[in-house]
């Protein structure tokens, strides 16, 4: 999600819910950018100025994973730019990057994952 979509209850209710399936998962260590838990590192684009923070950060058996909420979005060029970013620094690190998506939003998470060539599978919720 970017940060324009957080800013709705149900948009944080499906965050908390995601969060809730990631320690059910076993995930250790969650770091996510609503309230109660510990913010993750932000980036910070030189030539927008924009900041991009991944939504859930976690880790399992000593492996960083950053995970994406797919909810269709009232800018989805900048949420694509996002996932071809944590995509590429996950990568860069053996890191892992997963998207997580509800029923009502899986067309548009299948159309975003085209658009932005990435190889991904969501996990739905």
């Amino acid at each position: 999600m970017i940060q324009l979509d957080k800013q709705t209850e149900t948009n944080n209710t499906f965050l908390t819910e995601a969060i809730e399936y990631l320690e059910n998962k076993g995930f250790e260590n969650i770091k996510a950018d609503v309230e109660g838990y510990e913010t993750p590192i932000s980036y910070t684009r030189q030539k927008t100025g924009n900041t991009l923070t991944p939504d859930i950060v976690a880790e399992k058996r000593g492996i960083k994973y950053f995970f994406e909420i797919s909810l269709k979005s009232a800018k989805p060029t900048l949420l694509k730019s996002k996932w071809l970013l944590l995509d590429t620094l996950t990568k860069m690190k053996d890191h892992r990057f997963k998207i997580l998506t509800t029923k009502g939003h899986l067309r548009f998470t299948k159309e975003m994952i085209a658009e932005a060539n990435l190889n991904k599978e969501y996990i739905r919720i």
